[in-house]
C-alpha cells in the first residue's frame, strides 16, 4: 500500500557502509539533538506485522493492489476486502514494541522533531508518541471515495463478517499491511462494502501502490526537515521514492543521515554512520544514555 516499487534499485545500493556503534550513534544524536526521523515496516516486525522485503530488498510476497486497479476493477476490490477481512484484526489489535515505546520516550526527552512513518498500523501513537506523520496514510480507516465520508475500520469488518458467513471459517497466511493469503474461490464469493451516506466506493484510507502522497504533506515534512539537524532512518529499505526523497532533499541540503537497519537501504552511500543491528536494542539503549534535553 505504497507508491509503486522500484525496479533496478541494485545501483543504489552501497555495500561498504560506514561501520558504528551506540557511542558513535550518541556521539552524533548529541551534536545533532534536533531529529528528523523514518520509520518502517522493520519497526512493526516486533509487534507481529510483516514486511514487504528481506534484508537485501527483495520482495517477498505478490504484487501489490495498485491504486487505479481498486478503483476500476469490482474483482480488485473483491480481492482486496477479503484479504483485509482476514488480515486486518492482525494490525487492529497489534500492540506497540519497544521500539515504539523507546522513540516515543525519546520524544519526550526532546530528541525528535519530527517523526514521518511509512507504516499504516498507528504503533507510533498507540505507542504514545505526540508528532506523528503517517506518510501512507491509516489502516484504521476507511474512506468514500465519492463523499468524502471516514469510517472507522472495525466497523467495516463487522459488516463483511455479516455479509459474508462463508469467511468464518476461513486459514489464513499474514500478509504486509492487514494483507492476508484468501483462496480464490472464497474471493469470488464476498459482498464489497459501499458507503451508507452514499453508496459510493469505499477505499482503505491509505495509500496504494500506484498512488502518491499528497502535496501538502510532501511539502510539510520538506520544510520540517530544512528545520532537522539530521535524519535518522529506521527499520527500511527506503526501496519507495515517497521516503527516499527526504535522503535526496537532505543531501541537497547538507544535513546528515544516519541509519539504524539489519538489511540494504537505498540510501546506504549517503549515510553518515549506519548500524545493522536490531532496532529495539539500539533505541532502548538510547533512552537509557541521552540525557533530557526539555
Amino acid at each position: 500500500m505504497r507508491a509503486a516499487p522500484l525496479k533496478n534499485v541494485e545501483p543504489f545500493l552501497a555495500q561498504d557502509v560506514p561501520e558504528a556503534d551506540i557511542g558513535d550513534l550518541q556521539a552524533f544524536i548529541a551534536d545533532h539533538p534536533k531529529l528528523f526521523v523514518i520509520t518502517g515496516a522493520g519497526i512493526s516486525r516486533a509487534s507481529g506485522i510483516p514486511t514487504y522485503r528481506d534484508e537485501v530488498g527483495t520482495w517477498k510476497t505478490n504484487t501489490p493492489i495498485q491504486h487505479g486497479d481498486f478503483l476500476q476493477d469490482p474483482a480488485i476490490r473483491q480481492r482486496y476486502w477479503a484479504r483485509s477481512f482476514g488480515g486486518w484484526p492482525n494490525v487492529g489489535n497489534a500492540q506497540p514494541n519497544q521500539a515504539h515505546r523507546a522513540l516515543a520516550r525519546l520524544e519526550k526527552l526532546g530528541y525528535i522533531h519530527t517523526l514521518v512513518t511509512q507504516n499504516i498500523d498507528r504503533l507510533h501513537q498507540k505507542a504514545g508518541h505526540k508528532r506523528v506523520i503517517d506518510l501512507h496514510g491509516r489502516l484504521d480507516q476507511v474512506v468514500c471515495m465519492d463523499c468524502g465520508a471516514l469510517v472507522p475500520r472495525d466497523e467495516i469488518q463487522q459488516w463483511l463478517w455479516q455479509q459474508n458467513p462463508h469467511m468464518d471459517d476461513i486459514k489464513i497466511e499474514l500478509a504486509p499491511d492487514g494483507d492476508a493469503h484468501v483462496r480464490d474461490e472464497l474471493i469470488r464469493q464476498v459482498r464489497v462494502p459501499s458507503c451508507q451516506r452514499c453508496d459510493g466506493l469505499l477505499k482503505p484510507n491509505v495509500v496504494f501502490y500506484g498512488g502518491s502522497v499528497g502535496k501538502e504533506i510532501v511539502n510539510y515534512l520538506c520544510d520540517k526537515l530544512r528545520q532537522a539537524d539530521a535524519l535518522l532512518v529506521i527499520g527500511t529499505s527506503l526501496m519507495v521514492y515517497s521516503s527516499f526523497r527526504f535522503c535526496k532533499l537532505a543531501q541537497q541540503q547538507d544535513i546528515p543521515m544516519v541509519c539504524i537497519n539489519q538489511g540494504l537501504t537505498r540510501a546506504d552511500n549517503l549515510f553518515t554512520l549506519k548500524l545493522a543491528e536490531d532496532c529495539a536494542g539500539v533505541l532502548t539503549q538510547l533512552t537509557e544514555i541521552l540525557p533530557h534535553r526539555i
